[in-house]
């Protein structure tokens, strides 16, 4: 019976109809009345069918070549006539763009599309700048010749001059030592193990053999191997020293292997 009224845009007599069909749906207890819903549902659906084709009715259709030739004007397009009118009864007309034409048309057309983040660095950026100079520091000249000396704490001199003294004692007493036992009892050797081994520590055995290694190297010792190829050790005379070729410049050295198992 409303047809006319509810197909009309600026009625809402549809959108009501719909309202209170939703409220009476709340009420219904019957198949009849369901029935009666479904029926009103279709009826409205071809109303607002037809109600949509008219909108769409009313609506401008697009124009392509119009907006072609707003976009002409935009860009900012030069008519010139041609020469030979005519050709065409209606007309043709031409035209150039101007350099930055299209360049304009971007920048406008920018505003409107979401644009990309810029790019950046992490962890700054890398310009080319040149590095900024350092203050170069002059240093002392070395001295030539070793003229000059390092100057050295007077505790550490002290320290050094005094390991050296106590090196040279111990080494002087071992000598001693070892003239004074061969001078008792010459025709016996005296085994090199027996001479340099303390039962008791075996930090102060390496030390004893360390001490021995000056002896022998300053030529005032020797060791040689007995009928076992066990070594034994003797003291030497000057003239054993000068005969033998064991003076300070004749250096033999070896490394000898001393575990702390073969020490017990």
């Amino acid at each position: 019976e409303n047809r006319e009224d509810m197909l009309n845009s600026k009625s809402n007599r549809l959108t009501e109809a719909l309202e209170e069909a939703n409220k009476l749906f709340s009420g219904v207890s019957c198949a009849r009345e369901a029935a009666l819903d479904a029926q009103f549902l279709v009826l409205a659906s071809n109303l607002g069918k037809e109600k949509a084709k008219e909108l769409r009715s009313e609506m401008t259709a697009f124009d392509s070549l119009a907006f072609a030739e707003d976009l002409l004007t935009f860009m900012g397009i030069n008519r010139i006539e041609m020469e030979d009118n005519d050709s065409d009864s209606e007309g043709i007309s031409g035209g150039y763009l101007p350099s930055n034409a299209w360049h304009k048309l971007g920048e406008e057309a920018e505003k409107y599309f979401r644009r990309a983040p810029s790019f950046h660095y992490m962890l700054g950026s890398f310009k080319s700048d040149p590095p900024v100079p350092r203050q170069q520091i002059e240093r002392q000249k070395k001295a030539r010749g070793g003229e000059e000396k390092r100057a050295m704490p007077a505790q550490l001199k002290k320290m050094e001059e005094s390991h050296q003294e106590a090196t040279e004692k111990e080494v002087e007493r071992i000598l001693g030592l070892l003239q004074t036992h061969f001078e008792n009892d010459s025709e016996t050797p005296i085994s090199f193990f027996d001479f340099v081994i303390d039962p008791n520590s075996f930090a102060r055995t390496v030390e004893n053999i360390f001490h021995v290694s000056f002896i022998i190297r300053d030529g005032f010792a020797r060791l040689k191997l007995d009928e076992d190829k066990l070594p034994v050790i003797e003291p030497l005379t000057d003239n054993e020293r000068r005969k033998d070729g064991h003076g300070p410049g004749a250096r033999n050295q070896l490394v000898i292997s001393l575990s702390h198992q073969e020490w017990k």
